[in-house]
């Protein structure tokens, strides 16, 4: 709740501040740049076209970026630059106190130091920064352990899915692997589609072996003859 109202007083200063020196920015743009020299001149103000120019265009420019909430921290400093040369310079021409003039300044000030809030562009600007770093670095730790995997398995493709490594056998075909013959001897014959394959024949045991649940049982050893 706090942040809302810090919010919404910068965006309150930032149109109050920024209004008041676009309105004397636009002032000194109606009144032309020769008047506006001229009364800098009456003033003693050194190169009175020159100071003309500078603060109609600071002015203006500076108020609407504060209004907008652009590089409000720039754009402070700036201003209370402006304002503090005035002061120093010649007195303000438009009709605002001396007085003003130093809260204007001192507003602008304060805005650079505390920024534009969440009710600015430099916000929007600042979220979409973030957003673009977080993608940055999902895609930099989706590379690394894409170049880890590979490093572990050299053999297999990263960006190749374990589903594609073996294709499935085509539709009718016995997809388990059968053993080559041996060089000279025929090559079993296979069934035909839709026939149930032969079994494969049962081992012969050797001679003198016996099964035994399964197992080989070994021949009866013969025994020794006694000797006398």
């Amino acid at each position: 709740m706090k942040q809302v109202f810090r919010d919404l007083a910068a965006l309150v200063a930032r149109v109050g501040v920024g209004g008041i020196f676009f309105a004397n920015g636009w002032t000194k743009l109606e009144d032309g740049l020769k008047i506006t020299g001229a009364k800098f001149l009456e003033q003693g103000a050194p190169a009175p076209g020159a100071w003309a120019t500078v603060t109609m265009l600071a002015e203006l420019i500076g108020g609407a970026l504060l209004i907008a909430g652009l590089a409000v921290s720039t754009t402070g400093l700036v201003l209370f630059a402006e304002a503090l040369a005035v002061f120093v310079v010649a007195p303000p021409l438009n009709p605002i106190t001396m007085n003003e003039l130093i809260l204007l300044g001192a507003a602008a000030l304060l805005l650079a130091v505390v920024g534009a809030g969440r009710v600015s562009v430099d916000h929007m600007v600042v979220i979409r920064r973030r957003e673009s770093e977080a993608a940055n670095e999902f895609a930099a730790d989706t590379e690394a352990e894409r170049v880890i995997a590979s490093l572990r398995d050299p053999d297999k493709p990263a960006d190749t899915p374990a589903a594609q490594e073996d294709p499935p056998a085509p539709a009718g075909e016995d997809p388990a692997p059968h053993p080559r013959p041996a060089k000279g001897e025929p090559e079993p014959a296979r069934p035909a589609k839709g026939e149930p394959e032969a079994p494969a024949p049962a081992p012969v045991p050797a001679e003198g072996d016996t099964l035994v649940a399964g197992r080989k049982k070994p021949p009866a050893r013969g025994r020794r003859p006694a000797t006398d």
